[in-house]
């Protein structure tokens, strides 16, 4: 069952997920100076699949991310690994509930599951024996939440075309 007023979607297609998550990913790539106040991308893409297709994009591809991130940043390995894979499980196990609200309550919904998966980052980190980064750190879980709703239209968009065109349906 669908909320209503919610419009029918078409299907997804398969490579459109793994090309918004390998972009995502190569936005992770650019160097911006990780301060923690920059928005982890990767996870925003990885919370919006989870929700909207958990049977496509599971907790094997977050850590499969999370280990390409670790390896990308030099980290300790698993770190990013166990964040998304705590973030995903988290997204699948509530994406039946989270889908009948509106997006805006969406996004304060999953704010709490961003700022634990930056927790366990931090924690992670901290038992390694690196720095306290920064209170700036929890910018970045506000940001991510407040992208939710850009990232939602811009990814429904292509669900949301019309299955056959014409004239008097541009959509």
């Amino acid at each position: 069952m669908m909320p209503r007023g919610s419009p029918l979607l078409m299907p997804v297609n398969p490579v459109f997920i793994w090309v918004t998550l390998l972009l995502a990913f190569a936005f992770n790539l650019i160097p911006m100076g990780r301060t923690g106040a920059v928005p982890d991308l990767l996870a925003v893409a990885l919370v919006f699949w989870n929700v909207h297709q958990p049977r496509r994009v599971g907790v094997g591809v977050a850590f499969a991310f999370g280990v390409f991130m670790d390896v990308h940043q030099g980290a300790l390995l698993g770190q990013h690994a166990l964040a998304y894979t705590l973030l995903s499980y988290s997204a699948i196990a509530v994406h039946r509930r989270l889908l009948w609200f509106t997006v805006g309550s969406q996004a304060v919904q999953i704010l709490p599951l961003f700022i634990a998966a930056h927790m366990v980052s931090l924690l992670v980190r901290l038992i390694a024996g690196a720095g306290f980064p920064g209170w700036t750190l929890m910018v970045a879980p506000l940001l991510e939440s407040a992208l939710w709703p850009v990232v939602t239209f811009l990814l429904l968009a292509p669900q949301r075309r019309a299955p056959d065109r014409d004239k008097n349906r541009p959509l």
